[in-house]
């Protein structure tokens, strides 16, 4: 009897759930995306770049392609819901789709889509931005926002602000000090009291993310020449590779943003 009451609950699921479920084995959008609930509107927007990176449909072998652009076309439904301000409060609150989302749009280009929320960005783009960004007064901005939105959780701080590798923590480290002896920024534990494993631990994780890196850029036959992710990922110190996702993902939603005044903070 169990079994049939959970068959017949499995098929009342609406049908971009039930996509969910069969092709990322959830029914959570978050867990889709890879995020947390209370993801910003920009976390949202890079956990869609990211997954979808890994399914996109021009980056899979033939045999592959099929449930690529099946994965692909419901990243972009989900995307669309937690994108939406309005959706995504009646999603949180219900936990349900609304009917004409259940529907994923199959005339819809969604690599146009793609496209167009994650315009080209060169290395030089991203070499000449990341040489005004960092030690500027918008970074420290920015740096202030996550250590508050953090309570002080350095895994959190190094992954929310721009261009940030491990080799940029004892730089943080020091801008944070020095703004909590000055009274600008309060004193959290988790910051001043941070124990050494914990930062053994996430030194750890970026040396191996950063043979992540490369093994992907060898899975999708990158070549070496400059402007390539592969020539980024050798040419700079193997941490860096550990963050390279992460780092295109963070610069193109900076990118993609309309321009009006100065950049509205995470």
């Amino acid at each position: 009897m169990p079994k049939k009451s959970k068959t017949k609950q499995k098929e009342k699921l609406p049908a971009l759930l039930k996509s969910c479920e069969e092709l990322f084995e959830t029914t959570n959008l978050y867990e889709v995306l890879g995020i947390r609930r209370q993801a910003t509107p920009q976390e949202v927007k890079k956990g869609y770049h990211k997954v979808s990176l890994t399914v996109h449909p021009d980056r899979v072998g033939a045999e592959e392609k099929e449930v690529a652009t099946r994965k692909f076309q419901t990243l972009g439904k989900v995307y669309s819901i937690l994108s939406d301000k309005d959706k995504r409060a009646v999603y949180d609150e219900t936990g349900e789709v609304g009917e004409e989302d259940d529907v994923i749009d199959q005339d819809r280009d969604w690599c146009e889509y793609w496209r167009l929320l994650f315009p080209k960005v060169t290395v030089k783009d991203i070499e000449e931005f990341e040489k005004k960004y960092k030690g500027s007064e918008e970074e420290v901005s920015d740096l202030k926002t996550a250590y508050l939105e953090a309570e002080g959780d350095m895994d959190v701080i190094m992954d929310s602000v721009l261009c940030s590798c491990p080799d940029d923590e004892q730089r943080f480290t020091g801008i944070l000090t020095s703004l909590i002896h000055q009274g600008e920024l309060p004193s959290f534990n988790a910051f001043t009291k941070e124990s050494k494993r914990k930062r053994t631990a996430r030194r750890n994780r970026a040396t191996q993310e950063a043979a992540e890196a490369e093994e992907e850029a060898k899975r999708l036959k990158l070549d070496d020449s400059p402007s390539s992710l592969t020539s980024l990922i050798h040419h700079r110190h193997a941490s860096r590779a550990a963050h390279a996702d992460s780092f295109f993902a963070s610069l193109e939603a900076k990118y993609c943003q309309p321009h009006k005044g100065k950049k509205k903070k995470k």
